[in-house]
């Protein structure tokens, strides 16, 4: 064999080498890419799981607060309206306003908290003893603060 053939061979060889050994390169990197993107897609979702439940938990924290803040103005309005009661001096609006907070609570519920307010109001339109007015202050307080921790 000549020496051209034996260069012919070599060089044959060489692409022949080039070829498969590019073939699998690229086998290999095309692999490596899908799992790239793969772990991109897992990570992405992650992210916007996170994100989620992040949002979740502020729109908790905002109900929370717009329920304790729609009590608080309820419970202010009854102790208005209990003052009342024992001192026979009341303002012309403390009714209105007592209705008022009580629709608040019915609106925002839930249904224990608004029967304990709903009864609360009813006692206080009836003139009941200052005893049974604080039972049923207490247990709107208790109701609402069990509704504020559920939340």
């Amino acid at each position: 064999m000549s020496d051209w053939g034996i260069a012919m061979i070599a060089a044959g060889s060489a692409v022949a080498g080039s070829v498969v050994t590019g073939w699998y390169a690229r086998s290999a990197g095309i692999r490596q890419a899908t799992a790239a993107r793969h772990a991109g897609d897992r990570q992405a979702d992650a992210l916007l799981e996170s994100v989620r439940m992040t949002l979740s938990a502020e729109s908790g924290h905002r109900e929370i607060a717009r329920r304790r803040q729609t009590y608080a103005e309820f419970l202010g309005a009854a102790e208005t309206r209990i003052l009342t009661e024992r001192n026979d001096r009341g303002q012309p609006d403390d009714d209105a306003l007592l209705q008022r907070a009580l629709s608040g609570v019915l609106l925002e519920g839930p249904p224990q908290a608004a029967e304990a307010a709903q009864h609360l109001a009813d006692c206080l339109r009836r003139h009941e003893r200052p005893d049974e007015l604080n039972r049923a202050k207490l247990a709107f307080v208790s109701v609402a603060r069990e509704c504020c921790r559920l939340g």
